[in-house]
Order: C-alpha cells, then structure tokens, then sequence
C-alpha cells in the first residue's frame, strides 16, 4: 500500500476518457477495501458506474458479504469480484454464486503458484490451479487470475501460467499482471487460439497510463 502510485485524482474522469476510447469492460478496485476487508470508496464507484452508460463494470476490494454484492449490484456494477473470503471460506463462493447467477466472478491471485488473499498480504497453501476447477463448476462469469509478481511492473503477463490455469477450469477467464505492450495481448490471443471462448479479456492498468500500451491498438488486437 505504500508503494501506491496516482495516475489521476479524478477517476470519475478517467471513467469517461477509457469510455470515449472504446473500453468495452471496465475494471474497478477498491485497494482501500481490499486492505480495510470491507468497502471504502461505494459511493465513488456509484459515480464511475454512471459516468460509463453502456460499459460492462466489475468491481473487487473488499467483498466479503452478500450485503455487499447486492449493494453493487444495485449501483449499476455488472460482475463483482470476490477473492478473499471465497478461498477462506468457499462456502462463500458458492452462496453467492447460487445468489447472483452469472454477476459473480473470482479473483484469484497468485504468487509461485499458490493463492494469495488479504490484498496480497497473505500467501496461502491452496494451489491456484485446483481452486480455479472446483470454482469452475460453481457457475461463476469468470475468474481474474493475477500473477502479483509481476503486476504493475510491466515486465510481461504469464502467459503459460494463465493458459495452464485456464486449461484446468470450466470458467472463462481473464489474465491481469504485467501486460506492458500490444505484443504482451497479442502473445495471450495466440496462446487462446485454440480456446475459443476461454480468454474473456486482458486487464491494463500502469501500461495505459505510463504509454507503453496504446489504448486503441490493445482493442484492435483483440478484437473478435
């Protein structure tokens, strides 16, 4: 948490900017939620949700109960993203993904392989591959795999991690952490080629706003 870097002051704004540029998904993180265990930023996220009329939102931090789904849920999110509580507790998971048809999606983080929580605090002994195929069998949107060893420091995505972890699950899946360059989406389309359906998209965050990734050229290469 202290090594955050602000790239705006205004996400309201940004909503607008990545939405006037063809975003067809948005995604959103409370990262004070994610550390506190419960949301902090509702109300911005509600004025992100109306800033993006016609955009696909989801939405992680600090999820951790069915109150708290449905209040985003209600605020015009499309998917939320639970993770720490669904490894602690899958019950949960299941709860919510029995609740919420098709609006529940997991995050699943990892570091070596193992599944980490609490805002990345945390590694735990479950292996991310196998807790990605019994989550699959939930009924969930997806899963947003994160390789945290390399998000944030455009140095690549795992692209054989993500295409491994796919392969053992039911569940589309979308690959976040270190995608720097369009060669970055390019290289995870080839890997999903023969997977159609499989790779539901590629998150970018630092890239789009440091320039190593132009906005308009990662929708082009992934289109259709």
């Amino acid at each position: 948490m202290d090594e955050a870097t602000v790239f705006s002051d205004d996400p309201v704004a940004m909503v607008g900017l990545w939405h006037g540029k063809g975003c067809r998904r948005l995604h959103i993180v409370d990262l004070d939620g994610a550390f506190a265990g419960e949301p902090r930023n509702q109300d911005l996220i509600r004025q992100m949700c109306d800033a993006g009329p016609g955009l696909s939102i989801q939405v992680g931090g600090g999820i951790r109960t069915l109150a708290t789904i449905d209040g985003y849920l209600e605020a015009g999110v499309d998917q939320v993203i639970v993770g720490t509580r669904a490894v602690r507790e899958p019950s949960f998971l299941e709860e919510a993904a029995s609740r919420f048809p098709g609006r529940v999606m997991l995050g699943l983080d990892a570091k070596d392989g193992q599944v980490a929580t609490d805002g990345w605090d945390v590694v735990s002994d479950k292996s991310a591959v196998s807790f990605a195929r019994w989550a699959g069998g939930l009924g969930i949107a997806g899963i947003v795999y994160t390789d945290i060893a390399r998000d944030g420091m455009l140095g690549g995505p795992d692209v054989a991690g993500t295409l491994a972890l796919s392969e053992g699950t039911s569940a589309p899946v979308i690959a976040s952490g270190g995608v720097t360059t369009v060669e970055d989406l390019k290289a995870l389309k080839d890997a999903f080629a023969d997977r159609p359906g499989a790779l539901l998209g590629v998150i970018t965050g630092r890239a789009i706003y440091e320039g190593t990734l132009k906005f308009e050229d990662g929708q082009a290469a992934l289109e259709n």
